[in-house]
């Protein structure tokens, strides 16, 4: 059994400590640059029919990448469309549809159509419509606006978002 000095066991406690302070800053600055270098994700769901609260919708959207871009992080955002959010990426009224556009939604289609636009031509949000929601009004893919893809199930769509890390966001 080998006995050490006061001098070599108070070198021997001293790197100890060091390296296992070491290690942790080590592992904790690699997780801070890991999540510097990831995207934030964040997936919006629209399945309602008030105009006011899509308008929240979009601002809030604008809202957050203004933010990601002050604080110099990329952002990946995502919109998807389900039922009554049909309303929202059409100009066709979808007359005899459970979606049938109202007067609220007809003041305001030009403004709402115009910052959907701007987000994704300008600000790179990936767009979704379920198809199914759609398909099932008989609406020609020709009538919904450019820029938006279709995707088999929209609800799927956002679980499959979220399982690769997207936050869920739906405003109130």
């Amino acid at each position: 059994m080998r006995v050490l000095s006061a001098s070599n066991l108070i070198r021997s406690t001293r790197f100890s400590i060091f390296a296992a302070l070491f290690a942790m800053l080590t592992l904790g600055f690699s997780s801070l640059a890991q999540a510097a270098d990831d995207a934030a994700k964040v997936v919006y769901h629209v399945d309602f029919k008030n105009p006011t609260r899509y308008s929240a919708t979009l601002t809030s959207i604008n809202n957050i990448l203004n933010y990601y871009d002050s604080q110099l992080m990329d952002a990946d955002v995502q919109l998807v469309f389900v039922g009554y959010g049909l309303r929202f990426v059409t100009d066709d009224d979808l007359k005899g549809t459970p979606y049938v556009a109202d007067k609220a939604l007809n003041a305001r289609r030009a403004e709402l159509k115009g910052r959907l636009m701007t987000l994704i031509k300008v600000r790179d949000v990936k767009v979704w419509l379920c198809d199914k929601t759609r398909s099932d009004v008989d609406l020609p893919k020709s009538k919904v606006y450019p820029g938006i893809q279709m995707t088999p199930s929209g609800v799927a769509k956002i679980a499959i978002l979220e399982s690769e890390g997207y936050s869920y966001l739906k405003i109130q």
